[in-house]
């Protein structure tokens, strides 16, 4: 926390809009970066209108690396890959739909995956996100026969029940700042959460 941004290292149930709502008990607060309740990890506040301008900018022209770790099914082919997919946004159901070829309504998702640990039926993955849309971690493993454990939506409900796991395994563990503006002193530092899967 500096006089600009406020970085919480959130814990799995907990809202963003919960959490915004608590630090502004103690002044300005506004959320710039919002993750999934159930999804654990680094989020972004920032503390005042100028930068959250720039922090705002910084997320839509994707100047901010963002990396997670999730546990998923170990399905893997390769131990490493960058996957292009296409992102369908079906907001009455409130998911996504994930197809390997361009659709019309769909948008061109672009995924990084490394495995850092097989634990049997399971891996430890780092995911690094190249576009960011809605569940996109989460439905594009799962498009890959390789589903986020404890996942609901898009999850493999036995393995699920298996590891008694009622919360998705995903956590934004490494944030890393480019800015072009009067946040620049925080460039090229890697906040990292002390949180593990």
């Amino acid at each position: 926390e500096d006089e600009n941004i406020y970085i919480a290292d959130k814990h799995s149930g907990v809202s963003c809009e919960a959490l915004c709502s608590e630090l502004c008990s103690r002044g300005e607060f506004y959320a710039v970066h919002r993750l999934h309740r159930n999804t654990e990890g680094l989020t972004v506040f920032a503390k005042n209108r100028a930068a959250e301008e720039e922090l705002l900018s910084a997320f839509k022209n994707r100047s901010v690396k963002k990396r997670y770790l999730a546990l998923c099914k170990n399905n893997f082919k390769r131990p490493n890959a960058v996957l292009e997919a296409y992102s369908e946004k079906d907001g009455q159901a409130s998911e996504v739909k994930i197809y390997g070829t361009p659709r019309r309504g769909a948008v061109k998702i672009i995924t990084e995956y490394k495995i850092l640990e097989n634990r049997g039926e399971l891996a430890l993955v780092e995911v690094t996100l190249h576009t960011g849309r809605t569940h996109q971690i989460r439905a594009h493993m799962s498009h890959i026969g390789c589903p986020v454990l404890g996942d609901g939506k898009y999850g493999d409900g036995l393995l699920n029940k298996k590891y008694n796991a009622g919360r998705q395994r995903l956590l934004a563990k490494y944030l890393q700042f480019e800015f072009d503006g009067a946040l620049d002193y925080l460039n090229g530092r890697i906040f990292e959460s002390k949180k593990e899967l």
